[in-house]
């Protein structure tokens, strides 16, 4: 099948990615669009994977308070030069993260920043709760394991539904913006405010 230019501009303007890549993946995917953008994602998550060990020293601090000025957020996102930390794309990534905390109110960056106490006493509840289920002890496991799993969605903000775009987590913005920019991007932290609330 021939790929024509406004089919490249139109994969261009739907997923961001370079003129070449976009007419490789149209070309791979025989001109189907959905596949072509799955490709260029999977691509994506393989470039951003390479930039995931490079040292994130540049950034900003961004805040958001929401509208009735009850809930306050402020963000920090790294980035590896200040060039990207200036950029608009780059901001609005930032400040719709931390639009993110403002909503979702998680509690930590990610699975791995969560304290091992804190893990285990999770565990340690949903033992209890399944103790006289009478179910046997391998199904117990795998029952727990499937709770955790939830508790990290509901409280690390990579976890989390991302409440801009259905069907993707917050990792996987992230993930498409280091493609995107060619940087690595990580959040370092976020502190979340609520009026009546105790930090």
């Amino acid at each position: 099948m021939k790929i024509s230019m406004d089919m490249v501009k139109k994969l261009r303007q739907m997923t961001g990615a370079g003129v070449m890549d976009c007419k490789k993946a149209l070309e791979e995917a025989e001109g189907d669009f959905d596949k072509a953008v799955e490709i260029l994602r999977k691509k994506g998550a393989a470039k951003a994977a390479k930039k995931a060990g490079r040292a994130t020293s540049e950034g900003i601090i961004t805040s958001y308070v929401h509208f009735n000025g009850r809930i306050g957020v402020l963000l920090e996102l790294n980035c590896e030069t200040d060039f990207v930390a200036r950029t608009d794309e780059f901001k609005e990534l930032a400040y719709n993260l931390a639009k993110q905390v403002a909503a979702m109110n998680p509690r930590w960056v990610s699975r791995e920043s969560v304290p091992q106490e804190v893990i285990e006493k999770e565990k340690e509840i949903y033992r209890e709760q399944l103790k006289d289920s009478g179910k046997p002890e391998h199904i117990v496991e795998k029952i727990v394991e499937g709770k955790l799993e939830k508790f990290f969605q509901e409280n690390c903000l990579l976890e989390q539904d991302y409440i801009f775009e259905d069907g993707k987590k917050v990792k996987d913005i992230i993930t498409e913006a280091v493609a995107k920019i060619g940087e690595n991007i990580q959040v370092s932290r976020f502190v979340r405010m609520e009026v009546g609330e105790e930090i």
